[in-house]
């Protein structure tokens, strides 16, 4: 046996299996052509091959379909054309190679979208089990579909990537691929509804904006989305929400580069973050748990203590709501959870987020993944930690959150 070899047995002998609360799927482009309903098929979202060329309107970079340019797979819905961009598509590649260059499906691993090869790709990383947001065609928690005009083929839509998610991606993987389904977010009773028919037949966890006032919905603080988050309380389904599901970035001005947009990701979460500890939210569903996906947790302390001070100081004349008589952070242990895929500060303060709070994920296959190298960030990033706060961190954490059998096959 090699050198490597004997590290990487030795270190995965060390590190727990992997349960990954933030990967991605990218939607297979048979899922509306075969799940949705045959009368929405025709209007549903599609896959085409065509030329690209990149224009730029009112000095904004824009991917369009053209009769010359490089062929490249395009999804289709209505007004909506998309590519699949390189930085999306990513794992398994060179950094020198990261570009927002649009690809074909043949220009991918099979594992992106197949989840037998899925499992097979997990295994090379020692990942036992994954949590897939969306990606391409419905954005991170189904903006697209909340977008389109016609609501009952913008509802049937979001039922068939859920019957696909439940049915097909994760229906034969042995429970290694957790279901995360997506919610008509134009109206919380529907919402509800679909809520409850997924979790009837075993999901846990449902995508939901940082920022639904960015997506034009109604914020947290009115009572519009207490139907939502009553089927989610009552159903034990936690609310996973993913940096950009806001369909935003946060940035310090419209010509700043790109890189100050990338290193400001986690800034809506931070905001979210603020909302919910003081709209009451978490006090009138007791049940009810979230979590950040990809925002990092470094920035959690500061957080809870700064919001803590304003309740203290602040509340005589701040508009709390009446329901917040004690310090907002006492809502965080079992209902709040962080998610990080590299982030050394934030591990070196894990007493202060709370040990219990902590959720780890391999982001694949985003240009983030540290994937197939997972193994050796954790080796570096973990030295410090006894083997119960590593355990929590890389699975226990995860187990308590999606409320996931223990060992896969023996049941609760």
């Amino acid at each position: 046996m090699s050198e490597r070899s004997e590290r990487i047995r030795d270190t995965a002998t060390r590190i727990p299996l992997i349960i990954s609360v933030d990967d991605h799927v990218v939607e297979p482009p048979h899922l509306w052509q075969r799940w949705l309903p045959a009368k929405h098929r025709e209007r549903g979202p599609r896959v085409v091959r065509a030329g690209h060329e990149v224009r730029v309107v009112n000095g904004v970079r824009v991917d369009a379909i053209s009769d010359s340019g490089p062929e490249v797979d395009w999804w289709v819905f209505g007004d909506v054309v998309k590519t699949l961009p390189l930085v999306s598509h990513f794992a398994g590649r060179r950094l020198d190679e990261m570009s927002m260059r649009p690809l074909t499906f043949d220009e991918m691993p099979a594992a992106f979208h197949d989840p037998a090869q899925r499992l097979r790709h997990m295994d090379l990383n020692h990942t036992e089990r994954s949590l897939c947001f969306p990606n391409t065609m419905p954005r991170f928690c189904g903006q697209t579909f909340t977008e389109c005009p016609d609501r009952e083929l913008g509802l049937a839509c979001v039922q068939a990537y859920n019957d696909w998610m439940v049915e097909e991606w994760c229906g034969d993987s042995g429970g290694r691929l957790i279901p995360l389904c997506i919610v008509p977010l134009w109206d919380p009773a529907l919402a509800a509804a679909e809520v409850r028919r997924n979790a009837a037949r075993g999901c846990r966890a449902v995508t939901f904006s940082e920022m639904p006032t960015h997506l034009g919905l109604p914020s947290i603080h009115t009572d519009h989305w207490h139907p939502f988050f009553e089927a989610c309380d009552e159903t034990g389904t936690v609310i996973c929400m993913h940096i950009g599901s806001g369909s935003r970035m946060p940035t310090s001005s419209e010509d700043a580069p790109q890189g100050v947009r990338i290193a400001l990701t986690n800034q809506y979460a931070m905001t979210s973050l603020t909302d919910w500890l003081l709209s009451g939210v978490l006090m009138r569903f007791p049940r009810l748990k979230i979590a950040y996906s990809e925002s990092q947790i470094g920035w959690m302390p500061f957080m809870f203590e700064r919001i803590d001070n304003v309740f203290q100081k602040s509340r005589s004349w701040a508009g709390l709501d009446p329901i917040l008589t004690e310090l907002p952070s006492t809502q965080i242990p079992g209902r709040v959870y962080g998610c990080f895929f590299q982030d050394d500060f934030g591990i070196a303060v894990r007493d202060a987020i709370g040990i219990n709070q902590i959720t780890f994920e391999v982001d694949y296959p985003h240009q983030d993944t540290s994937w197939p190298d997972t193994l050796a960030y954790l080796e570096k990033a973990t030295t410090d930690l006894t083997d119960d706060e590593l355990h929590r961190i890389v699975r226990g954490n995860a187990i308590d959150m999606l409320d996931l059998p223990a060992e896969l096959g023996r049941g609760e």
